[in-house]
């Protein structure tokens, strides 16, 4: 399951382009801060369920849940997407696929051997491919299909719609070996990363063209070289099948098909219980209803304690079927509908419940990490001290917990950009920036002009401001009290009139029947309600800039919902502060507020569950709880009038909740410090597009996958944006505008470093002036939830590593072929 916040095609590779425009701020380059000693960490271990391959069944059919079906099966081109990565990866030559621990490995079911044989003058590497390897048409794979492909990608031709050419625009010629087995490439320029090249690699049929490789490998790929081959995509089905290559040379692939289904991630659970998938990546709710179904398998036919009706009391299933069986005929044909509708979802429930029992759920953390960007482009972040401030706010254990903690895995933050633990090289660099520290922020901001007075702006006439203030500003003028005491009298005039009209009310209510006086009570009571709140609308409208200046209500200080306060409005524009009605129109502000909220029925009367003291649920807090305060109460920090106050943008949708989780706790940590948070919610289609990309936010929290070239791969998330001839800028992947030429010329030189140690410790430097430059701040690695059928092997979280596809299948206890006729 692809994840909201993953830029498109950046699940395996880093290397797209993006012309937007945006501004750059250049932070200071930061001295002394050179890393030490590479740091030793672990990285949490696959869980794949391994086997051997001999205690693997051959034959069956897999289903393996996917998003979407891939727009193309070109990985080089910008639609390229988490299903372009996972169908090709069975399909065509990866040179060096990641291991375990991250780290490239030579695949030797392509290269007998790679690597430099020459440094000086130039830097030459020698490819000796796999005698055996051939396309599926029978063509030996070789120099043709190398030559091809660079000549696609090294970006000297625009007709080739290509998103990346990293690396290949170093290549200076391909030769021909000793024969066409043995490819011999010579660079122009030294590049530490080659071993990212030529992976995947295409058939000289798809790049030898732009019309070949712009739309001739979208749809479809004729010819492959992998353990499996295309044999079909159904768009009405929505399935990619593959078939087990009858060319492969290498060991034979143990499933005779494998199908890639597209499933929406809010129908994987579902689609598990009815044998739709065997493999998907879910979502924490997920995995708890396995966890669930297997903890429940010896319950012995008993109810299940949670899912559908199962917090219904005795108390409430007895009234229920009192209503259903009561002489109300509508109200019993309504609450017969309600049971039967919970009927039917109890038994669904319990079906699905009972299917999941089959599932496992295979967890590690998903190579790709979870980051706070800070658009450093304009507002309030264009100021590297306050980019820093919201540093040194958050508790980045606290929040790797809050994602991390519930679901077994260790909680600990990550400490670098380029590389995740248990990678060689990793080292957290996060003390170039600092821990968590308030008061460290608070100064860093006081230092940048917020100040907690900053946000109130004085009125510049006579005309601003209100009535209040202006009797304020008279002080004992004469009048002044006479004023008060008016009002004091109307007040009490229309306590009167009130309680006269209530009377009426009341006798008129004690004629006719019970049922009649019910009625009629509910009805008075709607009417006085009503006419209470229509004298006190119009005396609020007469006086409302007395009213606001008297004070505000303290909800429930003394069970009155009139009674005034101490506390004193004020208006400062702090976001996030909830108006509570002045004392003399509380209460019927209060009524109008309910009935605006539903609380109140059609005819005036309050609901039965909010006829208790303090009202309907949410409209009054407990008792003695002040009113919020404002911004400049509450400590929020302005400058010249504005307080300081932050565009969150976070996705909507139902598989972002812990994205938001882990908004609203950091919204929480900001207001610390005095700063405020505008949390902008936005569907998850367009929250990195339309949001992230554009630039049209402040903080966004959003991924990158992990990476085995980090100096290839890393340089265009944090280089330094440059003017284009348009105007505008070219930002590559820089979402938060923020870099340095310092940042840009260590990758430069890592990139250039032929000696892996010492390219290691240039990228270590080039992380710690990340995190000083404070645009974007690693948080935590994700999880990685994959429910597997617990029959099959050698599937599931795989980590870092690449899957082996030939590998995957059931195990041998399950008859081979069973699986696939119990599947849809």
């Amino acid at each position: 399951m692809s994840h909201v916040g993953v830029p498109r095609g950046t699940v395996r590779k880093r290397r797209s382009l993006a012309l937007l425009t945006t501004g750059v701020l250049t932070i200071p380059v930061l001295a002394g801060c050179s890393s030490g000693s590479e740091e030793t960490s672990r990285g949490v271990p696959q869980d794949i369920a391994p086997a051997a391959r001999q205690a693997v069944s051959d034959g069956s059919t897999v289903n393996w849940a996917v998003d979407a079906l891939p727009a193309t099966f070109n990985a080089f081109q910008a639609d390229a997407d988490s299903a372009t990565t996972r169908i090709t990866g069975a399909l065509l030559p990866a040179l060096f696929p990641m291991d375990a621990s991250g780290q490239p490995k030579l695949n030797p079911d392509y290269l007998e051997s790679a690597k430099i044989i020459e440094r000086e003058p130039k830097q030459v590497v020698l490819y000796k491919l796999n005698q055996q390897a051939v396309w599926s048409d029978g063509r030996e794979i070789g120099a043709p299909d190398f030559v091809a492909q660079w000549r696609a990608l090294r970006g000297k031709d625009s007709a080739f719609w290509t998103a990346r050419n990293s690396g290949y625009e170093r290549i200076e010629k391909i030769e021909r070996g000793a024969d066409d087995l043995q490819v011999r490439v010579t660079f122009s320029k030294p590049y530490a990363d080659w071993r990212s090249l030529f992976s995947p690699l295409y058939p000289k049929e798809i790049t030898g063209s732009p019309d070949a490789f712009n739309d001739g490998a979208r749809t479809t790929l004729k010819n492959t070289a992998g353990p499996f081959v295309l044999r079909g995509v159904s768009k009405a089905k929505g399935t990619v099948t593959l078939a087990r290559n009858p060319r492969w040379w290498g060991d034979k692939a143990k499933l005779d098909t494998l199908v890639f289904r597209a499933v929406a991630a809010g129908d994987r659970t579902r689609a598990l219980a009815d044998g739709t998938v065997d493999v998907a990546d879910i979502d924490a709710s997920t995995a708890d209803r396995i966890a669930l179904a297997r903890r429940d398998r010896g319950n012995n036919g008993q109810p299940l304690a949670h899912g559908p009706g199962s917090e219904t009391t005795p108390a409430g299933a007895l009234r229920s079927w009192a209503l259903a069986h009561g002489s109300d005929e509508e109200a019993a044909e309504i609450a017969q509908a309600a049971r039967e509708k919970n009927r039917k979802a109890v038994v669904a429930y319990t079906a699905e419940q009972k299917a999941l029992r089959d599932f496992a759920v295979r967890k590690s953390l998903e190579p790709a990490y979870t980051q706070l960007a800070l658009n450093g482009e304009s507002g309030p972040l264009a100021d590297d001290r306050v980019r820093r401030a919201v540093a040194r706010a958050l508790d980045r254990e606290e929040l790797a917990r809050t994602v991390l903690g519930p679901l077994g895995l260790p909680a600990k933050p990550l400490g670098s950009h380029l590389a995740l633990a248990g990678q060689p090289g990793y080292k957290d660099g996060s003390g170039a920036l600092g821990d968590q520290n308030t008061k460290e922020a608070q100064a860093l901001l006081a230092d940048a002009g917020w100040t907690r007075g900053g946000a109130v702006q004085p009125p510049k006439d006579t005309k601003a401001g209100s009535e209040a203030e202006k009797k304020g500003a008279k002080g004992d003028a004469p009048g002044t009290e006479e004023d008060a005491e008016k009002e004091a009298a109307e007040g009490t005039k229309d306590d009167k009139e009130a309680k006269n009209e209530k009377a009426e009310n009341e006798k008129k209510a004690e004629q006719g029947g019970e049922e009649e006086k019910a009625g009629k009570k509910a009805e008075d009571s709607s009417g006085e309600d009503s006419t209470a709140e229509g004298k006190k609308a119009d005396r609020a409208s007469e006086d409302s800039a007395a009213s606001r200046d008297e004070g505000l209500y303290i909800v429930g200080e003394d069970n009155k919902p009139g009674a005034p306060a101490p506390a004193r409005a004020a208006s400062t524009g702090a976001s996030a502060v909830h108006v509570l009605a002045p004392a003399r129109t509380a209460a019927a502000q209060s009524a109008a507020l309910l009935r605006q909220a539903g609380a109140l029925g059609e005819d005036g009367a309050v609901a039965a569950q909010d006829k208790q003291p303090g009202g309907a649920a949410g409209a009054y807090a407990p008792v003695g709880t002040a009113a919020p305060a404002p911004a400049a109460a509450k400590g929020q920090l302005g400058k010249d009038g504005k307080a300081l106050t932050l565009r969150f943008v976070l996705p909507s949708g139902p598989g972002s909740q812990s994205l938001r989780s882990v908004g609203d706790k950091i919204a929480v940590m900001l207001e610390k410090i005095g700063i405020g948070t505008e949390i902008i919610k936005v569907p998850d289609e367009s929250y990195f597009k339309d949001h992230v990309a554009s630039g049209a936010y402040d903080l966004a929290l959003y991924s990158w996958p992990a990476t085995a070239y980090p100096a290839t791969d890393g340089r265009p998330i944090y280089a330094k944006p440059e003017p284009a001839t348009d105007g505008s800028l070219l930002v590559e992947q820089n979402y938060t505008r923020v870099g340095t030429d310092h940042i840009d010329q260590l990758f430069d030189q890592a990139a250039a470093e032929l000696d892996e140690k010492a390219a290691r410790e240039l990228i270590k430097q080039a992380d710690a002036r990340i995190w000083a430059a404070a645009g974007s701040i690693p948080l935590f690695q994700r999880p990685q939830l994959v429910a597997v059928d617990k029959k099959l092997a050698n599937v599931g979280a795989f980590g870092f590593a690449a899957p082996r596809y030939q590998d995957i299948g059931f195990k041998n206890r399950q008859a081979a072929g069973s699986p696939a006729d119990r599947k849809k």
